[in-house]
C-alpha cells in the first residue's frame, strides 16, 4: 500500500470514529433533554413551523390521555384536535365544532404567549400558553388549573354569601330602625306637644319623665342599631320657629306621626297639610301654594324618594321655583342620607323628630331656596 492510500484509509477510519462519537454525543444530549423535559411538572410540547409535533413530555401525554394515541412526530396538532373534537374530548366544542377548531387554529397561528383556558372531557381545566421559537416553531405549555378554578368558584360563592348576608343585615337593621323609631317618634312628639300646653306641676313632672324615658330609649335604639343620629342633640334646647307665615306639606303613612308634625308646626303658627303617601304628596304639591315639603321615606303607593324625584323633575320641566324638601325618616344610615340627597332632598332628619332640629332644618332649606 502506497503512502497516499494509507493516509486515505487512516482519514476514513478517523472520520468514521469521529462521526460515531458525534452521533453518540447527540443521542446522549437528546436523551438528557428528554429527561429534563419529562421532569417538568407541566405539560410541554414542541411543534415545527408547520404546527407538527416534534417533541412532548410525559406530563403532556398524561394531560391529554384521551388523545395520546394520536401523538407522533410529524403529525399536525390541529389534526389531533379535530379527532379529539370528534371523540367529544372538548366540551366547549360540542355543537360548534368547526368554529371551535377555527378559533383554536387561529390562536396556534398567533402564538404570542397569550394565555387562554381549555376544558377537557374529564372536567379538568387547563391553562394554555404558546410562544414562537427562533426557528418559527412553537413551544406550548399546559398547566392543570382545575383546583385553582374550584378555589376561585368557592371564593366567589363565599363572597356572594357574605354580600347577601350583609344586605340581609342592612335590610334587617333598616326595618328594625323603622319599626322602633316610628312609635318612638309619636311618643316624643306628643310629649313635646303636652309640655307646650297648660299643665299643673304634677302633670308637667310626668311629662318630663316621659320625655326623659323617650330620650333614653332613643339612645338604646341608636346603640342597638349602630346608627348615630348626628343631627339629634341628646339634650333639649330651646327651639326657634321659622320667621314669615308658612304653609307646609307633610307626607307620612303613620297617623300618629302626622299628628305629631301638625302639633309641632301649628304651635309655631305654621299651616300644615298632611297626606298619607308620596302619590298624594305629589298631587297636593302640583296644586301649588306650599313653602316646604316634609317627606317620610317608606310609604305605600309611592315612596318618599320617588315623590321628591318627581317634584324635582317637574320643577325643571315647568320652570317652577324649587320647593324645599326635607326627609323625615327612621332610617338614618349614611346610605339613606346619600339616597335622599341624590333624589333632591335639602335635608334628612332622623326620627324621633325634635322640634328644634326640624325648625333648624326648615330655616336652612328655606334660606338656601330664597331668591
Amino acid at each position: 500500500m502506497r503512502h497516499g492510500g494509507l493516509r486515505a484509509w487512516f482519514a476514513r477510519l478517523t472520520g468514521a470514529a469521529a462521526l460515531a462519537e458525534a452521533r453518540a454525543k447527540a443521542e446522549l444530549a437528546e436523551a438528557r433533554l428528554r429527561d429534563a423535559i419529562d421532569a417538568i411538572p407541566e405539560g410541554v410540547v414542541f411543534l415545527d413551523a408547520e404546527g407538527r409535533y416534534i417533541l412532548w413530555n410525559r406530563r403532556y401525554a398524561e394531560i391529554y390521555h384521551r388523545s395520546a394515541d394520536l401523538f407522533r412526530p410529524g403529525a399536525r396538532l390541529i389534526d389531533t384536535l379535530r379527532e379529539g373534537v370528534a371523540r367529544g374530548d372538548y366540551p366547549d366544542a360540542i355543537g360548534r365544532e368547526e368554529a371551535w377548531l377555527a378559533a383554536r387554529e387561529a390562536k396556534l397561528g398567533d402564538a404570542t404567549g397569550d394565555r387562554h383556558e381549555q376544558q377537557v372531557a374529564d372536567g379538568r381545566w387547563l391553562m394554555i400558553e404558546e410562544r414562537r421559537t427562533s426557528d418559527g416553531g412553537v413551544i406550548g405549555l399546559r398547566v392543570d388549573i382545575t383546583e385553582m378554578k374550584r378555589q376561585a368558584e368557592a371564593l366567589e360563592q363565599a363572597l356572594a354569601h357574605a354580600e347577601a348576608a350583609q344586605r340581609a343585615k342592612a335590610e334587617f337593621l333598616a326595618d328594625m330602625s323603622h319599626e322602633l323609631r316610628t312609635p318612638l317618634n309619636g311618643v316624643t312628639g306628643l310629649a313635646q306637644a303636652l309640655d307646650a300646653s297648660e299643665l299643673g306641676p304634677e302633670q308637667r313632672a310626668l311629662v318630663a319623665d316621659i320625655r326623659a324615658a323617650a330620650r333614653q330609649l332613643d339612645r338604646l335604639v341608636s346603640g342597638l342599631l349602630d346608627y348615630g343620629d348626628a343631627d339629634l342633640a341628646p339634650e333639649e334646647r330651646d327651639h326657634v320657629a321659622p320667621d314669615r307665615p308658612l304653609r307646609v306639606l307633610a307626607a307620612d303613612d303613620n297617623p300618629t306621626n302626622r299628628k305629631v308634625i301638625e302639633l309641632m308646626l301649628e304651635a309655631a303658627g305654621v299651616q300644615v297639610v298632611t297626606v298619607e303617601n308620596g302619590f298624594e304628596a305629589v298631587e297636593a304639591w302640583r296644586a301649588g301654594g306650599f313653602d316646604a315639603v316634609l317627606m317620610d321615606l317608606r310609604m305605600p303607593v309611592t315612596d318618599g324618594l320617588s315623590a321628591i324625584r318627581t317634584i324635582r323633575a317637574e320643577e325643571v320641566a315647568q320652570g317652577r321655583a324649587r320647593t324645599p324638601a326635607i326627609v323625615l325618616s327612621a332610617n338614618t344610615s349614611p346610605d339613606d342620607r346619600a339616597a335622599s340627597a341624590a333624589a333632591g332632598a335639602d335635608g334628612h332628619i332622623g326620627k324621633p323628630i325634635r322640634v328644634d332640629v326640624l325648625f333648624a332644618a326648615m330655616e336652612t332649606a328655606l334660606a338656601v331656596s330664597a331668591p
